[in-house]
């Protein structure tokens, strides 16, 4: 097989290629320094992503396959209005799979159901680049499902969903991890992606800031939708959610055992008094 096309039918290798890249990156210029347990937190992490890696590859590769190709078939779908080129719907399908991902993010912090499964994503205190995988298996079950839907309403190819998700996980990789950029970097770079201080403020404990800046790839979605926020000083930002600070939930079975506990959303007196700013 050639080089290339290894790296296009292995999206898996892309996560692992970005992970070792941002790793290095955030060891040279953390955000955050002298975390202590950091391997043991990354393994963590990872060890839960393995797992959502096989339920994807068991369940759901060869039926996202399928659906592509009988949507495509049938003619089936958005994309099989246009007369586009191929570039272009490859761009139109681009866009229309991170508008989805907003809105799959958005609603997941609305309904309680969903925010139980996604709070799991929400409850890590060191926010690095092993966070950006960190997801309950029954939210993965569920936004699986749902893609499946969204392949012949859209009219996806399994090569737009391939195209996506090898450039969704570097991108949260990156937006994740424990890199420090300057200002002024960061602010060029969140004009069209989603920067690592703009997804800090997402990870806050501050409720009107976990409830902010949804976007997976593209910033646009929140700037349109009225939910983009920046934190004047990210370094005061505080990670996770109050109530899950226990040792034991950060163990794997202790985040496989986070929706089935109560918790509250509230964030405490001290937490609100903290300014940010809602404008880049």
């Amino acid at each position: 097989m050639p080089f290339s096309d290894f790296w296009i039918e292995n999206p898996a290798a892309w996560g692992v290629a970005g992970f070792l890249f941002f790793w290095a990156l955030e060891t040279w210029l953390p955000f955050v320094q002298d975390r202590r347990e950091r391997v043991v937190h990354a393994g963590r992490n990872v060890a839960l992503t393995l797992m959502n890696a096989a339920l994807i590859a068991l369940v759901f590769v060869a039926a996202m396959a399928w659906m592509a190709g009988w949507a495509d078939s049938n003619g089936m779908g958005l994309l099989h209005a246009f007369g586009a080129p191929a570039w272009g719907k490859s761009l139109l399908a681009l866009l229309l799979m991170d508008a989805w991902i907003y809105g799959w993010h958005r609603v997941s912090h609305v309904v309680p159901i969903l925010w139980r499964l996604h709070r799991v994503h929400h409850t890590d205190p060191a926010v690095d680049v092993s966070s950006a995988t960190r997801f309950h298996s029954a939210e993965i079950f569920i936004s699986s499902v749902l893609r499946l839907a969204l392949i012949p309403l859209l009219g996806l190819s399994f090569g737009h969903l391939l195209l996506y998700d090898m450039l969704q996980l570097p991108v949260t990789q990156f937006h994740h991890s424990n890199l420090r950029l300057p200002e002024k970097v960061d602010r060029i770079v969140r004009a069209l992606i989603v920067s690592p201080n703009m997804h800090r403020v997402h990870h806050s404990r501050l409720q009107v800031e976990t409830d902010s800046n949804f976007s997976s790839i593209f910033s646009v979605w929140d700037r349109l939708a009225g939910t983009f926020r920046l934190r004047t000083h990210p370094e005061t930002i505080e990670f996770g959610l109050d109530g899950f600070d226990a040792a034991e939930r950060q163990t794997v079975w202790g985040m496989l055992g986070t929706p089935f506990l109560a918790s509250s959303r509230e964030s405490s007196p001290a937490q609100k008094k903290r300014k940010f700013s809602p404008l880049a």
